[in-house]
């Protein structure tokens, strides 16, 4: 190898290094990797550290965040408790969230959550269809009859009025959004990527921990 490419090659090396390593190191800063909530949100686990993630199935960066947070979630740490939640700023994301209920319901979360973003965002499903999503979910093996009858439950209208409440109680202006203890938002650093908006995500965890040890 020529002798200057070599040390172009590790110059670049380097230099990818200290910048992975400054993404890393930095304080998250409130204002710009974070918001704190005016009012605290009650948590369903005050034990634990609740982080709920505000999406919509639409949403292509909550598309491009999901295998993320998958990924995070097989190493949760043991004092977070996480769940999803379907944020409904305008009635036409009531579909998404009345979808995400009703494979709780019928116990498809663990097939259908990941298979809806790669049907709406890769497939380009129309989902919001009802007679193609009821169509598409007998074609993962769901029941189609069943999932139709949560769907249109009075169960599920409940929860997705209870999404529209939280989704204006949590201050949200848009998704994804993560809270973290009933107080802390964010969406990662403005600009980044979702590696960094999940280093923010352990930043805040430490952050509520170490307020906890004072409390």
């Amino acid at each position: 190898m020529d002798i200057n490419r070599f040390f172009i090659a590790i110059f670049l090396l380097l230099s990818i290094g200290f910048v992975g390593s400054s993404i890393v190191q930095a304080e998250i800063v409130q204002g710009k990797d974070y918001t704190v909530l005016a009012n605290k949100q009650s948590t369903q686990n005050e034990s634990g550290i609740e982080v709920i993630e505000f999406f919509w199935y639409g949403c292509p960066h909550c598309n491009n965040l999901h295998p993320h947070i998958k990924a995070w979630l097989e190493n949760i740490p043991e004092d977070v408790d996480f769940r999803y939640v379907p944020a409904i700023f305008r009635s036409n994301w009531i579909p998404g969230a009345k979808m995400f209920y009703a494979m709780n319901a019928v116990d498809g979360a663990e097939i259908l959550h990941d298979r809806i973003y790669d049907a709406i965002h890769r497939d380009k499903l129309n989902l919001n269809d009802e007679s193609v999503l009821f169509g598409w979910v007998e074609k993962q093996g769901v029941d189609r009859e069943q999932f139709v009858g949560a769907y249109n439950s009075f169960s599920i209208q409940n929860q997705v009025a209870r999404s529209t409440q939280m989704t204006q109680q949590y201050k949200l202006s848009g998704v994804p959004a993560l809270v973290i203890d009933g107080r802390y938002v964010t969406s990662g650093k403005r600009g980044g990527t979702p590696q960094d908006t999940i280093l923010v995500l352990d930043k805040i965890l430490e952050k509520v921990r170490q307020e906890r040890e004072t409390e």
